[in-house]
């Protein structure tokens, strides 16, 4: 049993850290991170200068490499664990379709393959993959099934899970497909920890924790308007009279707009897209826009620090970069809470299997 050091980590495709700061709040240690983007190996460095953090692309980065940075030999290693880059599985991929999907797009085949890799050469104990729900959609189930079956055929018993960061204490529907396996056993996954409705006579799990729970504080009459944060671009006085929580369908006649000014489903789903304060916030996506929201209900484009809190990174999580690149780290994240919860049902496992435990 490990008395002096915790359990560790490899945490592969790490950006600027939001499943490795879940991860270790569970008990973990990450040993080493990598990816492939400087710019979020800045901002780890900020954070966690006393973590090895490697820049490349992961088809050119060795396993070698990795257990030298981490101080590792094969079979040493806890848990291998990483969110493996997503477009060619994204919901956005229907709007595309000139676009290569799931195995197909070069990328995803080297970042899947990568992470199957290095899982082949390290063996870890156990292993947490994480990407989005589209993985699991039938059109590019080949990809998902490929991943199982290699990490089958390595010994490891594999279970795959649809989860709402929601439902884990997150302010935010954020909808991914975390795949764990064990060289010992099927590990159990996290319970849910809130419930959309809150508690019931059955049920005592609180409700989800809305946007209005954590801006409320940053959400000040002295910040009200921000010229830097314009949203809506030439549709911001439409965006005004969107109510909290709905998007441009307001305007439909399906909706009952008296003089419709969209057709029904004619844009995607998040354009003109409000918050509202009594509701987890939607998807916080990559990419800043003044058009595409979620928004804030005050009609403007969110702050760095508003979705640090959506997605429940600490308040003093520094960054690297301009704004946009800022966001892009923050949006390309798993919610570390989300991190935190599979981190603790897999350590849970080891103990009980492994005999690795965190001394008291």
């Amino acid at each position: 049993m490990k008395q002096n050091n915790r359990p560790n980590c490899i945490s592969l495709f790490s950006g600027c850290g939001g499943l490795d700061i879940g991860l270790e709040a569970a008990g973990f240690r990450v040993a080493v991170a990598t990816d492939i983007d400087t710019t979020c190996s800045e901002s780890y460095g900020l954070n966690r200068p006393e973590t090895p953090y490697l820049v490349g692309p992961i088809g050119q980065t060795s396993t070698e490499e990795l257990l030298e940075a981490a101080n590792l030999k094969p079979g040493e290693v806890d848990l291998l664990a990483g969110g493996p880059p997503c477009p060619a599985f994204s919901k956005s991929r229907f709007y595309r379709p000139e676009k290569p999907r799931a195995l197909d797009d070069p990328v995803a085949a080297e970042t899947i393959g990568g992470y199957l890799r290095i899982l082949k050469d390290v063996r870890p104990k156990a292993f947490l993959l994480e990407n989005v729900r589209g993985l699991a959609y039938g059109v590019h189930r080949q990809a998902l099934t490929h991943i199982l079956e290699t990490a089958e055929a390595l010994g490891y018993s594999t279970s795959w899970h649809i989860v709402n960061a929601a439902n884990y204490g997150a302010p935010q529907i954020r909808e991914r497909c975390l795949v764990i396996g064990s060289l010992n056993g099927h590990i159990a996954p996290p319970l849910p920890t809130h419930q959309k409705e809150g508690p019931t006579e059955f049920d005592q799990r609180p409700r989800w924790v809305t946007s209005g729970d954590v801006l409320h504080d940053l959400d000040t009459e002295e910040n009200a308007t921000d010229e830097g944060h314009f949203a809506g671009g030439q549709h911001h006085e439409l965006l005004r009279g969107i109510p909290p929580g709905e998007n441009y369908l307001f305007y439909t006649a399906e909706r009952g707009h008296p003089a419709p000014l969209f057709k029904w489903r004619s844009r995607y789903w998040s354009f003109l897209l409000k918050l509202s304060p009594g509701l987890p916030s939607w998807t916080i996506q990559a990419r800043r826009s003044n058009n595409m929201g979620p928004f804030h209900w005050r009609n403007r484009i969110l702050r760095i620090e508003e979705i640090k809190r959506l997605q429940t990174f600490p308040d003093e999580l520094l960054l690297a970069g301009n704004i946009e690149k800022q966001w892009r780290q923050i949006g390309n994240a798993v919610p570390p809470i989300l991190g935190q919860r599979f981190g603790e049902a897999i350590l849970n496992h080891l103990c009980r299997h492994e005999k690795i435990c965190i001394a008291a």
